[in-house]
């Protein structure tokens, strides 16, 4: 499934958060939005799960408006899976990931045997079938992640969205909250803080700045000591890591002889469009 958006602009008033980004994710492909805290990743990442209505733009999986679709017909094709976070609702895991089955069912529909074959299916795939009667609140982080992935899972959709998936996970479940949906093979776009999960992991990357997509490509291309600078203020070394080939990002202390007017983040987003050549994915 693949994602195609268009211009797409969303505000507040007079404030523009989101600023005609336009970007691609081929079938099967990870794609990751980098920048900055306020720089409008998740404002559009709800635009294309369909909780914010953009203002301009178009964005489409394949062929089909995603805003010209119902919400059940939405819901079959996009996964989400956001921040972890405990919920009020005591429901058992099983529960949880049966809430997946709800876009394929009628109001008043019981869950059928193909319904609970699919959740197997789904919890197994994410290591969590012996926890399948466990109370939801008692998972770690990283379990209750995992579920929420089966639960995006048993939509049977083609295509996820990730909101900072890692977010307070500590190192371990952020490693394996990403190899999991890597390994899935299924369309993925995720908003991530970590350059170095994102260098690992991500086809394309997509930095936003402002609102806007500064500068977009490979890892490889993307991530230069030229752009960290610009975009996040600091300093930084990008070298390939031994034992990954990946790019590895190395952060470094701010100089004591810094220029008067040269502090980190000031005339951040001159900076980023003076010195930030964008490459097309």
């Amino acid at each position: 499934m693949r994602l195609e958006i268009a211009g797409v602009s969303w505000g507040v008033a007079e404030t523009q958060i989101v600023r005609e980004v336009s970007l691609s994710c081929a079938s099967g492909s990870f794609v990751g939005l980098i920048g900055p805290n306020g720089s409008g990743k998740s404002s559009l990442l709800r635009t294309v799960y369909r909780v914010l209505q953009p203002d301009a733009g178009m964005i489409q999986l394949e062929a089909d408006d995603v805003w010209g679709l119902s919400a059940r017909q939405a819901a079959r094709r996009i996964g989400v899976v956001l921040q972890e976070h405990g919920g009020e609702f005591d429901f058992s895991v099983r529960e949880i990931v049966l809430m997946g089955r709800s876009p394929h069912k009628g109001l008043f529909d019981r869950d059928s045997a193909e319904d609970l074959a699919i959740v197997e299916n789904a919890l197994s795939q994410v290591g969590m079938t012996t926890f399948a009667e466990r109370s939801f609140l008692t998972l770690s982080g990283g379990e209750k992640q995992r579920v929420l992935v089966a639960r995006a899972l048993a939509q049977q959709t083609c295509f996820l969205v990730l909101d900072e998936p890692t977010n307070h996970l500590d190192i371990r479940y952020q490693l394996e909250v990403l190899d999991l949906v890597r390994g899935l093979g299924v369309t993925t776009i995720a908003a991530l803080h970590d350059l170095n999960l994102a260098a690992l992991y991500c086809d394309q990357l997509y930095v936003l700045a402002g609102g806007q997509v500064v500068a977009s490509g490979p890892p490889e291309a993307v991530l230069t000591p030229a752009l960290i600078r610009s975009v996040y203020g600091v300093r930084a070394e990008v070298t390939p890591h031994p034992a990954t080939g990946r790019l590895h990002v190395v952060y470094l202390p701010a100089r004591a002889d810094r220029p008067e007017g040269d502090q980190p983040g000031a005339d951040r987003q001159g900076s980023v469009q003076r010195n930030v050549q964008t490459s097309d994915a």
